[in-house]
């Protein structure tokens, strides 16, 4: 027995001295390693990456950028039982152990070296945190031995609690979700505080394995690792028998959600992002910035409504351009459809679908999700002219003259003004609902503004952002065509003429040198004797325009423009200024008549109202960066005083505190001036060329239309004192958008069915003459004074002294003048 007993102590001693080394060995690594990992100081400071969120004025979260989607929440906010599910299924022991659980790891090694893998990994809570923020998730034995290296400098350095808090904030839970508190939403679209106790063991469930347990992706085996986690939680007696059988029963509940982002202003945001980025540099993604923007919720989402809707209209007008593709459905499935559908962009309600039948008065469409619907002729009828590369056919009369078997054709829902009831009574195919669509080619823009601050209420640059990044409302210089013409007016009436002054709109030619002879007409063809100008602003007769433009200066008139914010080196010297032959831009071009509905003040747009760190603070900005600060409209919704201006291109400004008093932005024009031009742009929509805009029954409205030669642009530009808004529309190459399609035609409705929204939050106010306004009845076929039983008679204003000397002869007549003003 002596040999037996030297031999298991020559054993032991070898053994000991084995260990001795490999402890030496791993204490010398140890030495080599330390320098690589974090200190103290930066563990205690490690920051959790938190995306930039912008929020409109509503307090509605419209955008968020980042990599990560994490809301910091601290460890009181975090219901208990939560607590109690990650600790029973990540790490029971964490409140006992140092950082490392050792049997643990023990364990992982022995399964490791018999599996010959290195699949387990027995990493404690205090070890999952050390890798997530300072290590890479590769499995390696050098990384494990930083990560238990970590970890006991972490419980040196930090409380269980905070080592914790770090890790419910920090530990990625699936679809983009880092912390429990975003996963509550992203999962269930409620706060934690709010979830059942199947919610919580669901959501205590994911860290292990995020995809693979994810009740979205893999419902089975979500409800397999909740199961487990409800188990834990009955043993180590967090919840009872009852609670745990009932929980067990509970259906999965999950689903997708978008975590409260409003997509319904990307053009917006991604302006802000843009200027964040260049302002902060990349960090912007990760320190949790919040930006609070001018925008209204509800005035964005009808600004998007109704630059849809009007572009989508324009395009019918213009009739089916025939069918996307076609496919041959012998050589396909219905499923094998949905990849090739896919092909084809999508945009909110319009979808690509195949046509399945076509026949005389109805056709049958399979789309991308696999739904068979029914669109019948009323819906389809509206195609017109079916246009192909070598003829034009006649309008079609059938559905299957306008598309075939195998055609790849655009659908959407029915609007409410086209539901009908249908009478198919197939039960496989739906058959309500539902029309031939198209994408329209046309694009615009709609930008609306507080003209007393320059707030940015509403912007959109386009029919979809998704399918065109091109921010039309900021980045489209286009000519303004007659919308340029309330700025030649205005000049007029600071250099002498007066709303009632005569000015030939008979033809005109011109002798220039580098271009030529230029003989302009009216939009109508038509010629007109002498017209006062309140009649000839309102129909915008083009040959009044030239001879003011004529008669004032060229130069005069460019000096006038400058005080609005023209360029004068953007500005042709010749006579085509008259009609608008300038480039210009939607949101520059609202800026401008934000002059005349505000009393003659130039205020600058802004979109940033605030901007905090990701602990909340305001952020400090350089005082040189600080321009007049535009005004606040005391009737308007509270908002921050901007204090500082971006880059014009960003058109972006920041403000921290709320105004004391009104500041006075710089004089563009005099009151007087702004006044009477306010009051001839009423005409324009009481009897003139915006007239449509009467279907908003207020009587506070000024507008202009504005349509381009050959008809590439199209405007409408209208205000009141509270709101003014600029709609463009055109293709982004300039093109022919067709006869007819003028300003009137195609942007005011547009504006229309915005204002219609807006409107309702401003109550009508009449504008109150300013002081040295006079008024008196003028004789509306000779520009003179008359008396108020003069049949044509109707009420101008002037400015004192400007009125005029003679009286006309009049026609006495009960019949009062239809363009009576006020």
């Amino acid at each position: 027995m002596k040999w037996l007993s030297k031999i298991l102590l020559k054993t032991l001693s070898y053994g000991l001295l084995a260990a001795t080394m490999l402890g030496i060995g791993l204490g010398l690594y140890a030495v080599k390693l330390l320098p690589e990992l974090p200190t103290i100081e930066q563990i205690r400071r490690a920051p959790l990456d938190r995306p930039l969120r912008i929020y409109n004025r509503d307090n509605q979260l419209i955008a968020e950028y980042g990599n990560e989607r994490r809301t910091p929440i601290t460890l009181d906010k975090i219901p208990p039982l939560l607590i109690d599910a990650v600790l029973a299924a990540e790490d029971a022991r964490f409140y006992h152990h140092s950082g490392v659980d050792f049997l643990g790891i023990l364990r992982a090694g022995w399964s490791n070296l018999l599996s010959k893998s290195r699949a387990q990994g027995a990493s404690t809570i205090t070890m999952q945190v050390a890798r997530n923020f300072f290590l890479t998730p590769e499995k390696t034995y050098v990384r494990k031995f930083k990560e238990i290296l970590l970890a006991f400098s972490m419980e040196r350095a930090l409380t269980k609690d905070e080592i914790l808090e770090l890790y419910l904030n920090k530990i990625f839970l699936g679809h983009r979700a880092y912390g429990f508190a975003v996963a509550s939403q992203v999962y269930y679209g409620t706060a934690l505080e709010n979830l059942s106790v199947p919610e919580i063991t669901m959501l205590a469930g994911l860290p292990k394995a995020p995809s693979r347990n994810n009740p979205i992706s893999n419902p089975q085996r979500a409800l397999e690792r909740r199961d487990y986690v409800l188990k834990r939680l009955r043993e180590l007696g967090k919840i009872d028998e009852l609670s745990y059988h009932t929980a067990r029963q509970a259906p999965i509940t999950a689903k997708p959600r978008l975590t409260g982002v409003k997509e319904q202003a990307p053009y917006v945001a991604e302006l802000v992002r843009q200027w964040m980025v260049e302002r902060f540099g990349e960090a912007v993604y990760e320190l949790g910035y919040r930006v609070d923007v001018t925008i209204r919720g509800e005035y964005q989402a009808h600004a998007e409504q109704a630059l849809r809707k009007g572009l989508l209209d324009y395009d019918q007008r213009h009739g089916f351009r025939g069918a996307l593709a076609h496919v041959n459905l012998e050589e396909h499935s219905p499923q094998s459809l949905t990849p090739v559908l896919r092909q084809f962009p999508s945009s909110r309600e319009l979808q690509p679908a195949v046509v399945l039948q076509s026949g005389a008065r109805s056709l049958t469409a399979l789309t991308q999700e696999q739904r068979t619907i029914h669109i019948d002729w009323e819906h389809i009828r509206w195609a017109k002219t079916y246009e192909t590369p070598n003829r034009t056919a006649p309008p079609p009369t059938t559905a299957a003259e306008v598309v075939g078997r195998g055609d790849i054709i655009y659908v959407a829902p029915l609007r409410a003004a086209d539901t009908n009831a249908n009478t198919n009574t197939n039960a496989d195919i739906e058959t309500s609902g539902w029309r031939l669509a198209q994408m329209p080619q046309v694009s615009g823009a709609l930008v609306s503004l507080d003209p007393n601050s320059g707030a940015i209420l509403a912007l959109t640059g386009g029919f979809d952002y998704y399918l065109s990044k091109f921010n039309r409302a900021t980045q489209a210089l286009r000519q303004p065509g007659s919308n340029i013409k309330p700025f030649i007016y205005s000049a007029a009436l600071a250099h002498g003429f007066t709303p009632s002054s005569l000015v030939s709109a008979a033809p005109i030619v011109t002798v220039d040198g580098l271009e030529g002879v230029w003989r302009p007409q009216n939009y109508s063809k038509k010629f007109f004797g002498p017209t006062r100008l309140r009649r000839a602003l309102s129909l915008s007769l083009n040959l009044v325009s030239v001879r003011l433009l004529r008669a004032i200066g060229i130069d005069t008139t460019i000096a006038h423009l400058e005080k609005f914010g023209f360029d004068a080196e953007q500005l042709p010297r010749n006579l085509t200024l008259a009609l608008g032959s300038i480039d210009i831009t939607p949101l520059d071009l609202a800026s401008k008549f934000a002059v005349f509905a505000n009393g003659g003040k130039r205020v600058t747009p802004y979109l940033i109202a605030r901007i905090t760190d990701g602990e909340g603070n305001p952020v400090a900005l350089p005082a040189e960066l600080c321009v007049a600060c535009p005004a606040q409209d005391a009737r308007a919704q509270a908002q921050p005083e901007p204090v500082w201006q971006a880059p014009p291109h960003a058109i972006l400004r920041a403000a921290e505190d709320e105004p004391e008093a009104e500041a006075d932005p710089k004089r563009a024009i005099s009151e007087q001036n702004a006044f009477l031009l306010s009051s001839m742009l009423q005409q324009v929509i009481l009897s003139g060329t915006g007239r449509r805009a009467q279907a908003l029954k207020r009587s506070d409205l000024s507008g202009k239309t504005g349509t381009t030669n050959n008809y590439q642009d199209a405007w409408f530009s209208g205000f009141n004192q509270d709101v003014v808004t600029t709609v463009f529309v055109g293709f982004d190459q300039p093109a022919h958008l067709g006869n007819r399609e003028s300003g009137a035609g195609a942007a005011l409705p547009i504006w229309i069915d915005y204002m219609r929204v807006v409107l309702k939050d401003f109550p009508e106010r009449p504008r109150t003459p300013p002081p040295n306004i006079t008024h008196e009845f003028i004789n509306k076929n000779t520009g003179k004074l008359t008396t108020a039983d003069d049949a044509d008679r109707y009420l101008e204003y002037y400015l004192i002294g400007t009125e005029p000397n003679h009286r006309a002869p009049r026609r006495q007549d009960k019949q009062a003048d239809s363009e009576t003003l006020f």
